[in-house]
């Protein structure tokens, strides 16, 4: 029986591999999961949410170079590594952008940058304030690859961290989806009567109630916040993984192998969780997949909603809301960079989603 299983296992992993689009799919998603997990260690901006704001170079295109002037904070925040590896740097340093600076004996003199047409105001500020009273590894050109928002931060970074809740929210709400579905679906499917009415009752009227108007219930419930749309979410979703379940097991429960564990004296929890379950995960594992895509989705429409992620936590949905009118303004990107990391990452669980369908299909 176990070398049956490692055998199939083999044939569904050579399939998958097979599948170019199911390979590039699993590499990208991986990557965006990497980049996720260590967002600080490459984003521009390492402050926490990149949140670092310049006002005066609001809107820039992608490409942009500006010259910034860092001065230090006398203010001594305590952080140790790992904090601001994983939840970034507690940034208590002005950065300003200049349009051109002296430096003197005792003083520099810097203009802040203004817009075309205007003038920047000109300021002086001791040396004192620097480092071995040198201002010279305080002043930086730095180039703003995806450009700035319209709050002068930079895009890149936003997009970096914001990819954090994108993919993590997929994570938890298809966990809890799959703890409440899979048991759910387990006792409506093998005890069947009285037990499989009362859950597929609770089943239906849940499927009755939209989506999103369930999530926006249970997340002004909660509360808003981080945590509470991941819980939100991924008690909406459990339903379809109840279902596909009560349905495989529906069927599983009537094959010899069960009537043999049954004969054998085995109880209805080893019976269900050592010989049924693992014997129906594949079509559970595809629509896993999918789930996956659509808590993406619906994390984006309630971050466009503001009721997602709330500032200043970046969250691409909250990134196309807070710039969806710069698309008739003439900066599409703002919205549109954004837009493409959504969709991008949900094709991609759409894409491995076929492939595992393609590779765990025992009839081919």
């Amino acid at each position: 029986m176990s070398s049956k299983s490692s055998s199939l296992k083999q044939l569904a992993l050579q399939k998958f591999k097979k599948n170019f689009w199911g390979v590039f799919s699993l590499c990208f998603i991986g990557l965006v999961g990497f980049v996720s997990v260590f967002a600080y260690v490459f984003a521009p901006d390492n402050s926490q949410y990149a949140n670092q704001m310049h006002l005066a170079i609001h809107s820039k295109k992608p490409g942009y170079t500006a010259t910034m002037l860092t001065i230090p904070s006398e203010l001594e925040v305590s952080q140790n590594i790992f904090d601001q590896l994983f939840f970034g740097k507690k940034n208590t340093d002005s950065e300003i952008p200049i349009s051109e600076y002296h430096i003197g004996a005792e003083t520099l003199v810097y203009t802040e940058y203004a817009s075309d047409g205007l003038e920047g105001v000109k300021k002086t500020i001791a040396l004192s304030r620097f480092l071995n009273q040198d201002a010279t590894p305080f002043i930086k050109e730095k180039t703003f690859l995806f450009g700035t928002d319209k709050y002068g931060r930079d895009l890149l970074s936003r997009v970096l961290v914001g990819a954090r809740i994108s993919f993590f929210i997929g994570f938890v709400a298809v966990f809890i989806s799959l703890v409440i579905g899979v048991f759910m679906g387990s006792l409506a499917g093998y005890f069947g009567g009285k037990v499989d009415a009362v859950i597929m009752w609770i089943i239906n009227v849940t499927w009755s109630i939209p989506t999103l108007l369930l999530v926006i219930a249970i997340t002004l419930a909660l509360g808003k916040g981080f945590w509470q749309v991941f819980i939100a979410v991924g008690l909406t979703m459990w339903v379809e993984v109840a279902r596909v379940v009560r349905g495989q097991i529906i069927s599983a429960k009537e094959m010899q192998y069960v009537t043999a564990a049954r004969a054998l004296g085995f109880n209805d929890y080893r019976i269900i969780t050592k010989h049924i379950l693992p014997n129906i995960m594949a079509p559970v594992i595809v629509i896993s997949a999918a789930n996956f895509a659509a808590a993406i989705l619906i994390e984006s429409g309630l971050s466009f909603l503001g009721i997602g992620a709330q500032p200043p936590m970046a969250s691409w949905g909250a990134m196309i809301k807070d710039h969806y009118n710069y698309i008739i303004l003439g900066k599409p990107y703002l919205a549109l960079i954004p837009g493409l990391c959504i969709m991008s990452l949900v094709m991609a669980f759409m894409l491995i989603g076929n492939a595992l369908r393609d590779a765990l299909d025992v009839k081919a």
